[in-house]
């Protein structure tokens, strides 16, 4: 499936690029101890820049999908654009991995559509409302990505 979700026209503040990769250092590590950011289960996704193909690292919430995949949004927190993960991920699909509960995870990433699309969020949302309330920020759809572990 297609990473095709545009930026919207209104949304919250997206911080400056510095400011966020030094959140994500320290949010990593404290996943990497607990497994948890924010009240949420957790993972460390690793994709490949965009532009650069370098390795970067993003802190995010994940929720149990079908199948043993995790599901993960891109919020951005209601921003008017989609995180630069999300343009990695469109970018890289071969350069996607996670870690979670201490191992690293080579994975598959699609963007769910449709009515799977609405069944993931409506079960993302009911989980965490912190959702919703992003969504009511921006006028984009926030993308749904389900992760699929890679088998060898």
């Amino acid at each position: 499936m297609a990473f095709d979700t545009p930026a919207g026209t209104r949304g919250a503040r997206q911080p400056r690029a510095g400011l966020v990769r030094w959140a994500n250092k320290m949010a990593a590590g404290r996943i990497r101890r607990s497994g948890k950011m924010m009240g949420f289960n957790a993972l460390i996704l690793h994709t490949g820049g965009a532009k650069s193909g370098a390795d970067r690292i993003t802190p995010v919430g994940w929720f149990p999908g079908t199948d043993d995949s995790w599901l993960i949004v891109a919020s951005a927190a209601g921003a008017r654009r989609n995180p630069a993960w999300y343009h990695n991920i469109a970018a890289h699909p071969d350069k996607v991995r996670i870690e979670v509960n201490g191992q690293a995870i080579p994975v598959a990433a699609e963007q769910l559509h449709g009515t799977e699309r609405d069944q993931a969020w409506q079960q993302i949302t009911s989980t965490a409302p912190r959702f919703g309330q992003y969504q009511q920020k921006t006028d984009r759809q926030m993308p749904v990505i389900r992760l699929v572990q890679q088998t060898a």
